[in-house]
Order: C-alpha cells, then structure tokens, then sequence
C-alpha cells in the first residue's frame, strides 16, 4: 500500500512559526515518526511539502495509479481552494483531511473546508499526532474498500 502526504502552505516553517499552535515539532520531525510507523504497518509513504497551490494539484492529480490513498494537510488552501477540493473529487484516490490544530476552536474563517466534502475523513486538533492517526485511517480506509 502506497500512500501519499501532502502539506500546504507554511508547513515548512513548523516548529518556529506560533509554536503554541502548531507545536515544536519540524515537518522533518512529523515526517520521521509517521515513517517509524509506516514501517511497522508495512505501508509505504511518499512526503511532500508545496507553499503553491498549482503544485498540490498537480500532485494530486499525478496521485490516480500511483497511490492508494492521500492524507492531506492543506492549510490555509484547506478554506479557500476550490482547485484542491477539484482535483481531489476528480481522481477517486481516499483521501484523508488533517490538520495539527483544532481549526474548529480557532477563527470563524478556519471553519469551513472546502475539501471536506469531497473527503473520506477529516483528523483535527491533536498536534503532530494528526499525522499518525491520518496514517492509521489511510491503512483502515484502504483495508476497508478490499
């Protein structure tokens, strides 16, 4: 099983941008435990990191036949790109929504996803455990669609 993380805009700034949000943690950090566990589920992962919307897309798109499921923090685009929310429901690829914060206990703006809809699932609030628990859902999905 193949599964693809994509990260949206800022997340390259982990562990230095409002660490009393977000955490201490780098995405280097997140991306070396989700590895650890993805060799004990025997899974592979594919980790990605893009501030350009366009990218994301592509890698969305470029996702059909290559990966059985993606988990995505999009950030910021997760409220605003109907590009992200596009490319996911035209591919088929489960995909999975998380996010390091509670985007719902935080500004009215972060309420609302735009990708949610065309989601499997979405894992918010429980800091760099998001990312964990976006891989345990991945491998349940995919393992539920057999």
């Amino acid at each position: 099983m193949k599964i693809l993380f994509l990260n949206g805009p800022n997340l390259n700034l982990l562990g230095q941008r409002e660490p009393e949000v977000y955490g201490k943690m780098t995405l280097a950090d997140i991306e070396t435990d989700v590895r650890k566990l993805a060799k004990q589920l025997k899974v592979s992962v594919d980790f990605r990191q893009s501030n350009l919307e366009g990218e994301l897309v592509g890698w969305i798109q470029d996702a059909k036949g290559k990966f059985d499921v993606i988990v995505i923090n999009a950030a910021a685009y997760t409220h605003t790109s109907i590009a992200l929310r596009d490319a996911i429901a035209a591919i088929g690829v489960p995909t999975i929504e998380i996010h390091l914060s509670n985007v719902h206990a935080r500004e009215k703006f972060r309420h609302k996803s735009l990708i949610a809809p065309v989601c499997c699932g979405q894992i918010t609030g429980f800091g760099a455990k998001s990312y964990l628990l976006g891989l345990q859902a991945a491998v349940d999905v995919k393992v539920a669609k057999k």
